[in-house]
């Protein structure tokens, strides 16, 4: 990375423990309340490619021992060096070779059992994908394809609006659910806010 690249480069946050910290309280609370729309307030100055949440949330999740897929238009972007940059994190070509992926909303997505899954003597060696979609939101606020989730940190269900997620999703999602203790957690970013899926939660889409 040369001088030239670093000068075009943002901030990370301004307060580099502080504002991980903050971050990374947020993605615990979207883990453990699945379907939870969680507003992710940060001031780091993010790449021009890709959604500010999934920037924030990559850059208070990634260290230099971590290994990070990112799709094509992500990739070949300003994201690649910021995150490069300020994590010091490892990026791989191959989707099954990455700990964490940021696919970019548009991209074609890789099918998540392309990504490590783990094994049932070692499940935490699965992958955590975060995927940009166009909105997440009440059911209410659009016409959206509506989920409704049930699992484990949820109270009965929870229902969400997930819009700019190709309808594959569902279906791959019931097949990554089935392999738990195996599979990988999702975080879905819009620009401001993110849910998290762990592998526990079910999701069945409505029309």
């Amino acid at each position: 990375m040369n001088a030239n690249m670093l000068s075009t480069l943002g901030a990370g946050f301004t307060d580099a423990a502080l504002g991980s910290q903050a971050v990374f309280r947020s993605a615990l609370q979207a883990l453990s309340h699945p379907g939870r729309i969680v507003e992710l307030s940060h001031d780091a100055q993010a790449p021009s490619q890709g959604h500010g949440a999934s920037a924030a949330l990559l850059l208070a999740l990634l260290d230099p021992d971590c290994r990070l897929w990112l799709s094509p238009s992500l990739a070949g972007s300003d994201a690649a060096a910021w995150l490069r940059f300020h994590t010091g994190c490892v990026l791989v070509e191959a989707p099954a070779q990455a700990q964490f992926a940021w696919i970019g909303q548009g991209d074609a997505r890789p099918p998540l059992d392309a990504f490590a899954q783990g094994s049932d003597a070692y499940p935490d060696q699965s992958a955590t994908c975060v995927i940009d979609v166009m909105e997440v939101s009440a059911p209410a606020e659009g016409n959206a394809p509506r989920w409704t989730l049930r699992g484990p940190g949820i109270q009965d269900r929870n229902a969400i609006a997930v819009e700019g997620l190709a309808p594959a999703f569902a279906a791959q999602w019931s097949a990554n659910h089935a392999l738990f203790p195996r599979g990988v957690d999702v975080f879905l970013a819009a620009p401001r806010r993110i849910v998290g899926l762990p592998r526990t939660t079910r999701i069945e889409q409505e029309a």
